[in-house]
């Protein structure tokens, strides 16, 4: 599956809850194991691995029932919350391609102790899959509930609108972009005491989401990408994550 049929899927995908419990075929799940692990890292010189679970695998008190999950387990290094998203958001939106529903489970974990570290890798997000039962795609951009381009950037490139619909914990939309020279400087909202313990975690990986949407948006306009983790500023009340070099192919 190329790009542009992700890219396509970033405009009507939708987060399912609802599943069909029959397990899919061996073949499709070798097929999603395999676009898995040839997915496109945000940081190269981070370690990591996948891991498919079935229902039995995971906590009986999760909301969301499917038949099956993939567990994302890394090296814990800088940058490894955002990796995570960066690369799970190309599966999320390669099911929905498929014709699979998919949903993040922020706070969920594997049920067996033994699961939570995989070859001295930790742990880090899990995401459910399987056949939806509920419509599986949206059907109209106005049922997307996300922020406006305004809120979220201090410039209106129109490559940024696939990045204002990125999925995000609680729908937080943690993200903002802003313009230096001939970068985007992708920065992340400070957290207060109360929610820090709470979201600190799960809005790096949702930063990675974003940054995912946008490294799509810009291949499908030709131009090349490259990021770069050395500080920058950013605005008030927000805390630097990465910087995107924008050039043409």
């Amino acid at each position: 599956m190329d790009k542009i049929q992700l890219y396509e899927e970033i405009f009507r995908r939708k987060s399912v809850r609802k599943y069909n419990l029959r397990p899919l075929s061996n073949d499709v799940l070798a097929e999603i194991r395999e676009f898995s692990e040839s997915a496109k890292p945000l940081d190269n010189s981070i370690r990591y691995e996948f891991s498919f679970l079935h229902t039995a695998d995971v906590s009986k008190l999760l909301s969301v029932k499917a038949p099956h999950y993939i567990c994302f387990y890394s090296e814990k290094k800088g940058n490894y919350l955002m990796n995570a998203g960066f690369i799970l958001q190309q599966v999320n939106l390669y099911l929905s391609a498929r014709g699979l529903g998919s949903c993040w489970l922020g706070m969920a974990k594997p049920l067996k102790q033994k699961t939570v570290m995989k070859n001295d890798m930790e742990f880090v997000i899990m995401l459910a899959f399987g056949n939806a039962n509920e419509p599986l795609h949206r059907t109209n951009p106005l049922e997307f509930r996300r922020k406006s381009l305004a809120a979220i950037s201090s410039s209106s490139f129109d490559f940024l609108e696939p990045v204002r619909l990125a999925p995000s914990a609680v729908n937080s939309q943690p993200w903002f972009f802003s313009e230096n020279k001939d970068e985007i400087v992708v920065s992340r909202e400070k957290l207060n005491a109360l929610k820090a313990p709470l979201y600190g975690r799960v809005n790096q990986i949702d930063i990675g989401i974003a940054v995912c949407h946008l490294w799509l948006s810009l291949e499908h306009r030709n131009k090349s990408i490259l990021f770069d983790f050395t500080e920058a500023p950013v605005p008030d009340g927000y805390e630097f994550m990465a910087k995107v070099k924008i050039g043409s192919k």
